[in-house]
């Protein structure tokens, strides 16, 4: 199954509001990314398109602080929808990320949070069509992602079995480039059993400055052109009838929330089965 994680996009600012596109369900709330938006930022400004390999990770603030702020940003959830989110992740994958993984995990089973983002791509790191820089970046959040599977799930937290998305952001995203990144992804695993997969996604219309960003406007990435491309690829014909082929079944991440320990659910024990570290 690849569950869909839905998150909230600004209408089209180039036209007329446009009808609703057909999809998965909507689970009984969008998931969640730890970002800075109170008055003093954790991270650096993000300018990097992802699939540039513009990514920047580092300069962070303190545990306390980051602790802080996510839980600031998950009463704030709560107030603006009544209710937890199912899934929280960080931006550029912060959440892995050494002297943060720990706290995050701690912040959400406080909370009640089941599910995570574990960014691991199986062979990203041989992925031609990537820039050198790209890779690299890729390479170094599969690392951090490893080294956070243990506090993820001394904590309670889950995932899917496997993660796909470093390969096809941008630009990068094609019906044949994520078909390729799942069939490398379910190398190796027995015919015939259910694996959950994560596809990360970026879609949605290009920010008009000044609207939008985390209150000091739009970064590059959200005023590219790149999101509309993947929102076309994501919702063409020949993507979906591409994973119905593959047997793909489209699902929400409360769908597996659902699920009880013991019942196929995503484990640190399943995912050291199918993962191995990327070349860089």
């Amino acid at each position: 199954m690849l569950p869909l994680a839905l998150r909230p996009q600004a209408p089209n600012p180039h036209g007329p509001p446009r009808q609703p596109i057909r999809g998965p369900p909507r689970g009984p709330g969008p998931p969640r990314r730890l970002v800075a938006a109170r008055p003093r930022r954790l991270l650096p400004r993000q300018d990097g398109i992802p699939g540039g390999g513009g990514g920047r990770r580092g300069g962070l603030a303190p545990g306390a602080e980051v602790r802080g702020e996510l839980e600031a940003q998950l009463s704030r959830f709560r107030e603006l929808l009544g209710r937890d989110p199912t899934h929280v992740d960080g931006h550029q994958h912060v959440h892995v990320l050494p002297g943060v993984c720990q706290v995050f995990a701690e912040a959400l089973q406080a909370c009640g949070v089941r599910f995570t983002r574990l960014p691991m791509e199986r062979g990203v790191g041989s992925c031609t069509w990537l820039e050198a820089p790209a890779r690299t970046f890729a390479c170094s959040v599969e690392q951090d992602a490893r080294a956070a599977m243990g506090p993820f799930a001394r904590h309670g937290l889950r995932w899917t079995d496997v993660f796909v998305g470093l390969s096809t952001c941008g630009r990068h995203m094609s019906t044949h480039h994520v078909s390729g990144a799942l069939a490398r992804a379910l190398e190796g695993i027995p015919t015939g059993r259910a694996v959950t997969a994560e596809l990360m996604a970026h879609p949605g219309y290009p920010s008009v400055p000044p609207a939008g960003g985390s209150g000091e406007g739009p970064d590059a990435f959200s005023c590219s052109w790149e999101r509309l491309h993947e929102l076309r690829v994501l919702t063409a014909p020949v993507l979906w009838a591409q994973l119905a082929q593959d047997g793909v079944q489209l699902c929400a991440l409360h769908e597996l929330d659902s699920k009880r320990p013991g019942e196929g659910t995503p484990s640190e024990a399943t995912l050291e089965t199918f993962l191995e570290p990327s070349p860089l």
